[in-house]
């Protein structure tokens, strides 16, 4: 076969790749954005786009560039042991503990709860996310035709579905986004705050996970050379960006634009609830149901075919590939049942731990082919990196926890000394003096080695 692929395997591989990543937390954050921006929407908007579809596409194209196998492959340039906790803790975020059980809550609050009594509601959740999680799991017992059901069959039918409830507010809006003034952190900057919201998406940690799954597919349909992968990647990547960006913006648009007609509500599932109410009425709340369960669905099959391959492959003396699925599976089910706002708010503080440290380690592998994937450079950036990290996650906690009087003088102290801190970016700085000390001890070795 060619070592090129068609235009209709790029259109493929980009509506697998948005398949993949474009799930719950992508329906429900830019909605609510829209409504806390205002005014304030397009820089919140451009934030958002950064950290929610930018690092996602760079992370896929970096594990290709990087000729890496897995994130665990691509982790090893800082250390073996740095490795398995890294990719551990990535895929337990990503999986079980908080994407995979969000996938159902999500599913279940926005687009089956509006049909259920409030005294019916852990019933409904335990039945729906019961049935939601056979039929994942059914789907991802068949790994080898992900690429099927996800690019061929569930992307497509998500977007008709989207589509028609993204048009009705752009053929008929509901107001004007400038009308609205900003709220909280969207007043001073808005621009930041849209970055840390796409923190949110999960969607940077996937792309380490999910790579795996889109270069697998790739080199199925042929293409072996390790720089035309990352070509490839790029070129069905474009396919993904545009139209997860799109589709982001329209979002946005629809939480800024619905103040005026359907009022405030304190998350974005519920907002988007009544937007298809007050378009379509009965059959909008049918409509929403189906957006919604369509998504969550796919993004729930994605995640446990990564994490399942990833630990079949690390530790292939405990488990098959088909008993981590269904363990994950089961996990995820279980913890579902904590419902949505938990899984949220026990996320945050990790994901401001882990986003950091991906986002060094997309960096590196980047600039692989120039710094050779020097072990001095990845393991100085690392560890000034998580230092830093640990700051943003004690900042991170629930408000009873940030009162204990150690962690209250660690957050002041990052207030004080880490420049950047109040927006969220105090690694920022720690991570490039990491390079450049990384590049100093590299460049002073190899000027030894060359005197001798």
């Amino acid at each position: 076969m060619e070592e090129k692929l068609n235009f209709r395997s790029n259109l493929l591989i980009g509506a697998l790749l948005f398949g993949l990543f474009f799930g719950a937390g992508n329906l429900i954050f830019p909605v609510q954005m829209g409504q806390l921006a205002g005014k304030n929407t397009f820089q919140a908007t451009v934030g958002f786009l950064i950290t929610g579809v930018g690092l996602p596409l760079l992370g896929v194209i970096a594990t290709a560039l990087a000729q890496s196998e897995s994130l665990y492959d691509l982790a090893k340039s800082v250390n073996k042991i740095y490795s398995i906790f890294f990719t551990c803790m990535l895929y337990l975020t990503i999986g079980p503990l908080f994407a995979i059980p969000r996938t159902a809550t999500v599913a279940f609050e926005v687009g089956l709860n509006p049909f259920i009594s409030e005294e019916y509601f852990q019933i409904g959740l335990f039945v729906f996310s019961l049935i939601f999680f056979l039929v994942t799991l059914y789907f991802s017992l068949r790994p080898g035709r992900i690429l099927d059901w996800i690019g061929k069959y569930l992307t497509p039918i998500f977007l008709i579905l989207l589509s028609i409830l993204i048009i009705a507010t752009y053929v008929k809006p509901m107001g004007k986004v400038g009308q609205f003034a900003a709220e909280g952190n969207y007043v001073y900057k808005p621009l930041f705050t849209g970055l840390l919201e796409g923190y949110n998406t999960m969607d940077a940690l996937a792309s380490l996970a999910f790579a795996i799954v889109i270069i697998t597919n790739i080199e199925k349909l042929g293409v072996k050379s390790p720089k035309r992968k990352a070509i490839e990647v790029c070129k069905s990547g474009l396919v993904c960006l545009v139209g997860m960006g799109v589709i982001y913006a329209s979002l946005a648009y629809m939480g800024a634009t619905s103040l005026d007609s359907v009022g405030r509500a304190d998350n974005g599932g519920k907002i988007m609830s009544m937007v298809s109410e007050h378009y379509f009425g009965f059959v909008g709340k049918l409509l929403l149901a189906a957006i919604v369960t369509v998504a969550c669905l796919k993004t729930a099959i994605g995640l446990i075919t990564s994490c399942s391959q990833m630990f079949s492959e690390m530790f292939p003396k405990s488990f098959s590939y088909n008993k981590y699925a269904l363990l994950f599976t089961a996990f995820s089910f279980i913890i579902a049942n904590f419902g949505l706002n938990k899984i949220i708010q026990l996320s945050i503080p990790v994901l401001m731990f882990l986003y950091p440290l991906a986002i060094t380690l997309i960096i590196l592998s980047l600039l692989a082919p120039f710094i050779k994937k020097q072990k001095d450079v990845y393991i100085w950036t690392t560890i000034l990196t998580m230092m830093a990290a640990f700051f943003d996650l004690c900042n991170a906690l629930p408000e009873t926890l940030k009162e204990n009087v150690i962690i209250g003088r660690l957050i002041d102290f990052a207030h004080i000394f880490l420049p950047g801190f109040d927006h969220g970016f105090g690694w920022i700085v720690p991570a490039f003096v990491g390079f450049v000390i990384g590049l100093f001890i590299w460049g002073i070795r190899h000027w030894r080695l060359l005197r001798n």
